[in-house]
């Protein structure tokens, strides 16, 4: 059944900043039934240069305007995550489905709120966690689900990478460094990431413990976690972040292991994959990822909008990251 009374998902996009030059926004002109009508941003010569290099007809300085703009009837939300919430009410107070950036707010109390804010109005809600579409982490699922690895044990995230000394002059500018603007630092926008692909690979995340520290005292937020966590499914698994490393120190590995085998994937890194099994020994996979990333979500979007497909990645689905990320920074020492 269609959420939408058009034939055609006609987007308006808050905050056209990075994220909308390659990653996302270019794909919703090349999905089927899917075209930006609209693009807001606070500074006017940013949002007219923005408009001119991708050929979009309108554009505001107002989320309000572009949100009432009666041939938008859908809302891309790409703001620095303490705008998600006010937005995602000016959208569904309008009746517009709305589609955020991750993560999806900065606490998971932000993220209830959301959920509450679209439900009372009736409106969808998807959140940007796009891996749960890409090609190799499908195949991964796929082969789990095949017994391939036999029963899963355990999962591991390690993360690491260098201090950025640049940060120490342009802190004010980096908004994902700044707790009020982000919710956290580094590890909020990425561990994101790695935690909701371990929700869609897993479930829901039932314990997390863990703690948090600033030790290079560069900015605000927490530089370094760790902690461990236990899924539904009965998985268990550890995850440990640090972003005050030296350059050779630096990786991004999870591994997966099972009572059959083992997989080991960088959750940043090309579309790649190992998979070790004591039948088979070692294979390497490897896909092509789309050049706009995020393509493959938002064509689910799209769909489940029109009635012809569903999408993996919800409000519901999103706010278990912002949870798990919650509990493993409560601790600070």
């Amino acid at each position: 059944m269609s959420k939408i009374q058009d034939t055609e998902v006609k987007w308006g996009i808050l905050g056209v900043g990075n994220v909308c030059e390659v990653k996302s926004a270019p794909a919703m002109n090349l999905i089927p039934n899917s075209k930006i009508v609209a693009v807001m941003r606070r500074s006017e010569e940013k949002v007219k240069d923005y408009a001119k290099r991708h050929g979009v007809a309108k554009w505001y300085t107002s989320a309000l305007d572009l949100i009432n703009d009666p041939e938008v009837n859908a809302i891309y939300i790409a703001t620095p995550p303490n705008a998600h919430l006010e937005l995602a009410k000016l959208a569904a107070a309008a009746g517009k489905p709305v589609y955020v950036e991750k993560p999806m707010a900065r606490t998971h109390q932000e993220c209830l709120e959301l959920i509450e804010v679209c439900k009372q109005a009736n409106v969808p809600l998807y959140i940007a966690y796009y891996r749960r579409e890409l090609p190799h982490f499908l195949k991964i699922k796929e082969l789990m689900d095949a017994g391939v690895l036999g029963e899963i044990r355990t999962v591991h995230i390690n993360l690491k990478q260098k201090l950025d000394a640049s940060l120490i002059t342009k802190v004010e500018t980096n908004w994902r460094v700044d707790p009020e603007l982000a919710g956290g630092g580094y590890f909020f926008d990425l561990a994101s990431h790695q935690l909701d692909l371990l929700d869609f690979f897993f479930g829901k995340i039932i314990h997390a413990n863990g703690f948090a520290s600033n030790h290079a005292k560069t900015y605000k937020a927490e530089d370094i976690v760790t902690g461990s966590f236990v899924f539904d499914s009965g998985v268990l698994g550890t995850g440990n972040w640090c972003f005050t490393t030296s350059e050779n120190a630096e990786i991004d590995e999870t591994i997966i292991y099972g009572s059959k085998g083992k997989i080991s994937y960088a959750t940043f890194g090309k579309g790649e994959f190992i998979l070790e099994t004591d039948e088979k020994g070692t294979e390497k996979f490897s896909f092509e990822l789309p050049k706009h990333i995020q393509q493959p979500l938002i064509k689910t979007i799209v769909g489940d909008l029109l009635g012809t497909d569903t999408c993996a990645s919800t409000g519901v689905s999103g706010a278990r990251a912002n949870w798990v990320m919650d509990q493993l920074v409560k601790e600070r020492v």
